[in-house]
């Protein structure tokens, strides 16, 4: 018998209450029916992002949500100041570099965080940045971008809006859009929302809607002031990812069920115990202090090609992490520990890991890293 294990930072394991609830009869999407589920996920969304805003909703991935924020806010020529510590931060400069935005790149070191104080000098020395881009959690790194401090130097000036990528970092990190004054946030539905991928997200604020309102960039389907008109009458401008939607609705009835000051605190044990696990088998992390509960980067010891960790992991164990990507590649795996996954996932996964590093002739006390994993999650 061969059973799947999953511990990627996207696509998450689905519940099966989600699943059974996708697999309805489908419904159309101008009906009544529909329109009732879609007013029950509005307010479950706002619950979510912590914010009294609408919350927008399409059918793709989380990178539509990102090209929307870059399309509905600015125009060509203006300039963006992009946090680019990642992947997912060259992701917000592609992007804005597409659509004629010019892009100035804060770089941070793979691994590393960022002093909030670099961002304040840039914009101090430039007043005519229009927008700020950066991650909450730099998904391909596992670092923790300081986001109520960048956001707090942000709304100091009042022509520049702060946009945040929060696809693998909203529902298990807490990031309250209104109380810290957060402009743009984007997020998917393959994350910790517990879905399969195809919802992307998107919520502004009234600062941000007034960029919307002088935004010249061209947009079609990811057009967010023609979303907004449909969403209110519990409608959309377009065929939405109808099932998707209905499986939303029950994610939410679980995460308000749970409770967020709980969802996060559940992230925030399952991330220290993934740590504690790592450091007790003498590795290091890749973000030794910056780092987020989402997901764990951890280094491959020396002599270990993490790629080769995540291979047997996957091919012999039927387990799935992440490698590294781009400069990180070869050197560190990645343990997500987000959405729907629980203490023994994560010790499951570290015993795993524990085996694989064994097999590829590291030294390794079997069961020490089990041990220190269960010493934080029975305390």
């Amino acid at each position: 018998m061969v059973k799947e294990y999953l511990l990627a930072p996207g696509p998450t394991p689905v519940p099966p209450e989600v699943l059974q609830r996708m697999a309805e009869p489908i419904i159309h999407h101008r009906a009544p029916v529909y329109e009732k589920i879609l007013e029950e996920v509005r307010e479950g969304l706002k619950y979510l992002f912590q914010t009294k805003k609408e919350v927008l909703i399409f059918a793709s991935s989380g990178t539509g949500a990102m090209e929307g924020a870059v399309t509905n806010t600015l125009c060509v020529g203006d300039k963006a100041l992009v946090v680019e510590g990642g992947k997912f931060g060259e992701r917000w400069a592609n992007i804005c570099k597409a659509y004629g935005v010019k892009a100035e790149i804060l770089s941070v070191e793979w691994g590393q965080g960022i002093d909030p104080a670099l961002i304040a000098k840039a914009l101090q020395a430039d007043p005519s940045i229009k927008a700020v881009f950066t991650q909450a959690t730099e998904t391909s790194t596992g670092v923790l971008f300081p986001i109520k401090e960048i956001a707090a130097i942000v709304s100091r000036f009042p022509e520049t809006i702060m946009v945040v990528d929060a696809i693998s970092h909203l529902g298990a990190v807490e990031l309250p859009m209104d109380e810290w004054e957060l402009d743009v946030v984007v997020a998917g539905s393959q994350k910790a929302l517990m879905l399969p991928p195809g919802l992307a997200f998107a919520a502004l604020s009234d600062k941000a809607w007034e960029f919307v309102g002088k935004s010249t960039l061209p947009r079609f389907y990811f057009d967010f002031k023609k979303e907004l008109k449909n969403l209110i009458q519990n409608q959309s401008a377009y065929t939405p990812a109808v099932s998707l939607v209905m499986g939303l609705a029950e994610s939410l009835k679980k995460i308000r069920k749970e409770g967020l000051e709980n969802v996060f605190a559940r992230h925030a044990k399952l991330a220290k115990a993934t740590r504690e696990a790592m450091l007790a088998l003498g590795l290091t992390l890749y973000a030794p202090q910056a780092y987020s509960n989402a997901v764990t980067a951890a280094v491959a010891p020396p002599g270990v090609d993490a790629q080769k960790v995540v291979k047997i992991l996957r091919d012999k164990h039927n387990l799935t992490i992440a490698g590294g990507q781009d400069q990180a590649k070869g050197k560190i795996f990645r343990i997500a520990h987000l959405g729907y996954v629980d203490k023994f996932d994560v010790i499951m996964g570290v015993a795993a890991v524990e085996m694989t590093l064994k097999e590829l002739g590291y030294e390794v006390e079997m069961g020490k890293g089990v041990r220190a994993a269960m010493e934080v999650i029975t305390k």
